[in-house]
């Protein structure tokens, strides 16, 4: 087959390529380009990034902050097109690239080709962690993975996304359990973290679930309590809270910090 044939296949969606820093997680500060990719089955209510989570409409157009400006181009991209976007927006030196969204794993034979056509930049995987066998996929070719762990009571239905490679989300609370469960095993021992974002208005009880997991699954995960920034009728919560959530986490003897969303501090994408 014409393997440009073969690149054009495996063409994604995607929302912006920027350059930024990054500001969550365990490589919080460090200087990244930003891919972020369209489309997400999930409905979280703290989702700080609602406009990435649909597909619909062929006019979509991909926002690219290059040096020389920015511009718009059409959204579905190959991996080449986006590594050399990624060369276009870094100021200086190659970047660490982040693949964010959206949901990255909706698109697991992209993700693989862009990292092929982006080394040697560390390629940065954040993912929500509902498709595990899509992140099995892609795990020989990250180098880091972020990994929220969901509240169930913090989700509203879920909206299936008709890409040929995905897999079904999970709807209740013991498909969650089962899903986080194998993305955990998955990226046990591997350079990842996980975030378990903390809305107002929440008691420390109803993490336990999602900290257990962690304890029993990937015991030496770093755990990133993270608060929600207010968004809707989504309220941030107070540090009460959020230190309630990290002691629980201790008690687990998990490796816990407490760090809110640092690009939203500073004021940048």
């Amino acid at each position: 087959m014409n393997p440009m044939a073969v690149e054009s296949s495996l063409a994604a969606p995607l929302m912006e390529v920027f350059a930024s820093i990054q500001g969550e997680g365990l490589h919080v500060g460090e200087l990244q380009v930003f891919v972020r990719l369209r489309g997400c089955p999930l409905r979280c209510r703290w989702c700080d990034t609602p406009g990435s989570w649909n597909l619909d409409g062929a006019e979509r157009e991909v926002r690219v902050d290059a040096r020389s400006g920015v511009r718009r181009a059409h959204a579905w991209a190959t991996p080449f097109q986006t590594a050399c976007w990624i060369a276009e927006c870094e100021p200086d030196r190659p970047r660490t690239v982040s693949i964010t969204g959206g949901e990255p794993l909706l698109w697991p034979a992209y993700v693989r080709s862009l990292a092929s056509f982006a080394t040697p930049r560390r390629i940065h995987l954040e993912t929500a962690g509902a498709h595990p066998r899509a992140l099995a996929e892609v795990l020989d070719v990250v180098h880091h993975v972020s990994l929220d762990l969901k509240l169930p009571d913090d989700m509203d239905e879920p909206v299936e996304i008709p890409v040929a490679e995905s897999e079904p989300v999970p709807r209740t609370r013991a498909e969650w359990a089962e899903t986080r469960a194998e993305c955990l095993a998955l990226v046990r021992g591997r350079d990842a973290c996980a975030k378990v974002i903390v809305a107002g208005g929440r008691r420390p009880e109803q993490f336990d679930e999602l900290l257990e997991s962690v304890a029993e699954h990937a015991p030496d995960l770093p755990v990133f309590v993270q608060p929600a920034t207010s968004i809707g009728a989504v309220a941030a919560p107070g540090i009460e809270l959020c230190t309630a959530v990290a002691e629980r986490a201790r008690a687990l003897e998990l490796s816990v910090r407490v760090l809110p969303q640092i690009h939203r501090i500073l004021g940048i994408p």
